[in-house]
């Protein structure tokens, strides 16, 4: 079964996009490396790999052949286990969420499904929150832990497990004097994202112009800027609460705040019917965070 150790490597290269580190990984030569992209690529017909002066990107067909073989590893898998019983599924399942969701909301809500399907893996990807439907929409993960927007796309199902207020967060230590004036602070916001919309709509309802004074994609990192001073940040409070820079801030109290951020485990309604993404789904139903909301987009 070459054909699967070969798309198991471009997996793995797809997630690292480093040849490297891939080799490094996979304990293949870098030459080995190579020559399997290049085989897999004379088999598709087309290009999988862009490699240009700042790395490798998959390419539009690189993207939907990353799709067909980790759908295919399921099949052989499933293929490998014909006859065994329901609890026996296995598997590759590709997980999306940001740090702070990897720290406080993936333990709880995967552990059902690694309970239920110990042969079930995990490849857990981690970065920009804002990111996480596109890389659904994309194909390039199975499931992901997203900020719900207030419209659902109609080629997602979505569900609720927990939500967040939006707090505002400053390093110096408050002074007994001091009025918090939106209007003569420096800002630092996320580059794009539901936070970021929901702080330009506050900026909006206050009838301010900010001076944004930094942006980042992530909050992670927009608390290291404003642990540094550089401005008020805009973050969800769930990200401060699990900060390791906690300590060296503040939530500012204001006479108003942006509004309250909805969470939630995101799939492609095109997938539902796939028995891992099925059954991923199916065990994330009972999960949510305690205290807060709960609710499922119809299938």
């Amino acid at each position: 079964m070459q054909n699967h150790d070969q798309y198991r490597l471009f997996l793995h290269l797809a997630e690292t996009l480093s040849f490297t580190r891939t080799a490094a990984d996979c304990h293949v030569s870098p030459a080995t490396l190579s020559r399997t992209v290049q085989r897999l690529e004379a088999a598709t017909g087309h290009r999988l790999l862009d490699r240009g002066p700042h790395g490798v990107c998959l390419t539009t067909h690189g993207r939907a052949f990353r799709q067909y073989a980790a759908q295919a590893l399921d099949l052989w898998a499933r293929y490998r286990s014909d006859g065994a019983a329901d609890d026996d599924l296995s598997g590759h399942l590709r997980v999306f969420a940001s740090v702070t969701a990897c720290h406080t909301l993936l333990p709880d809500l995967l552990t059902p499904l690694r309970d239920a399907h110990p042969r079930v893996s995990i490849s857990l990807r981690t970065g920009d929150a804002a990111a996480a439907l596109a890389l659904l929409d994309q194909g390039e993960v199975d499931l992901a832990v997203a900020a719900l927007p207030a419209r659902i796309p109609a080629t997602v199902l979505a569900r609720q497990i927990t939500q967040t207020p939006l707090v505002l967060v400053q390093t110096r230590p408050p002074l007994a004097d001091e009025e918090f004036t939106a209007a003569a602070e420096p800002f630092v916001l996320p580059r794009q994202g539901l936070v970021r919309a929901a702080a330009d709509k506050w900026f909006r309802d206050l009838g301010i112009h900010p001076h944004i004074a930094a942006e980042t994609d992530g909050h992670e990192a927009l608390l290291t800027l404003v642990a540094l001073g550089y401005g008020t940040g805009v973050v969800p409070d769930l990200v401060l609460q699990h900060s390791g820079l906690r300590a060296r801030l503040r939530q500012v109290t204001a006479p108003s705040v942006p509004d309250q951020l909805a969470i939630g485990v995101c799939i492609r309604r095109a997938d539902v019917h796939r028995p891992l993404v099925a059954a991923a789904w199916a065990e994330t139903r009972s999960q949510r965070h305690t205290g807060h909301g709960h609710y499922d987009t119809k299938l």
